[in-house]
């Protein structure tokens, strides 16, 4: 059977695999003061760092509208089942908006299939999700399974963060400007990992960037075993020969069947700051 795979801009998928998993993706927008972008559509990542160079801001991320979600779906053959995997609904209104969009259409045309599935993640957990739908789809899964083999695979999802550096959290207001210079001043990192209901929430505050990196590895082994039969997936701000030495780490230490690497978009660049790292991984 034929099925669409969908996703949102919160999802970094390698162009290879966008490609041959021939995955739409639905843009989020970046707002800087006075001008809108859709993320990967009218702003790519250099031209992203250059519009935070110029003005020394960090935008506003936005949803998608339900009408940019009833439009993409209309696009799609109305004998195909579409499975659209969303970013967070912890992080983001974009989940209510795909369902709002989903609906729109169904009044108009009620024999289309159309099933969105809140991720609980974001970056690498999405790729990991798409990666894994796309595997069970070559072993010829109908869709209904590959439905619940996904909803099944989200309660499984562990992502992990650590941030390089604080610059972005301070500039975009989520971290108080004082507290966040004491913190660069006493060289604190943060380790950090998507909660249960789909939120962000800091694990461990480190002091110096090889302890942070350690126990960021150290991490895996507590959420997982039998790694030999598992995939990895990783994305990486802007500094990809530090990304591939950390790989490299996570693969001598894991033995994970596969490993997957991309760097991140605007949307998580926005949050994650130059030198962020995030993995994703099936727990036990």
């Amino acid at each position: 059977m034929n099925i669409q795979l969908m996703t949102d801009s919160g999802a970094d998928i390698p162009k290879s695999i966008q490609q041959s998993l021939q995955i739409k993706v639905v843009p989020l927008y970046l707002h800087f003061h006075d001008e809108q972008f859709k993320v990967g559509v009218d702003l790519d990542l250099n031209g992203f760092y250059q519009k935070v160079r110029e003005k020394k801001e960090l935008p506003r991320s936005a949803a998608p509208s339900p009408n940019d979600y009833y439009e993409a779906y209309k696009e799609i053959d109305p004998d195909t089942p579409i499975l659209m995997i969303s970013i967070s609904k912890g992080l983001s209104s974009t989940y209510e908006n795909a369902v709002a969009g989903k609906n729109m259409l169904l009044e108009e045309e009620p024999n289309r299939t159309i099933e969105v599935i809140n991720s609980k993640t974001a970056s690498p957990g999405m790729l990991l999700l798409l990666y894994e739908a796309g595997l069970k789809l070559k072993e010829g899964y109908s869709f209904e399974q590959l439905v619940q083999h996904i909803k099944d695979c989200v309660n499984k999802t562990k992502t992990l963060f650590v941030l390089k550096t604080l610059d972005n959290l301070i500039l975009g207001g989520r971290l108080d400007k004082m507290k966040g210079t004491l913190a660069k001043t006493l060289n604190i990192k943060l380790l950090m990992q998507g909660s249960k209901d789909g939120t962000i929430e800091v694990t461990e505050k480190v002091r110096g960037e090889k302890k942070s990196l350690r126990r960021f590895i150290e991490q895996i082994g507590e959420h997982t075993k039998n790694t030999e039969n598992k995939i990895l997936a990783m994305t990486y701000c802007r500094d990809e020969s530090r990304a591939k030495a950390i790989l490299h780490e996570i693969q001598q230490k894991y033995n994970f069947k596969e490993t997957l690497l991309t760097e991140t978009g605007p949307l998580i660049s926005t949050y994650g700051g130059e030198g962020a790292l995030v993995i994703a991984f099936f727990q036990d």
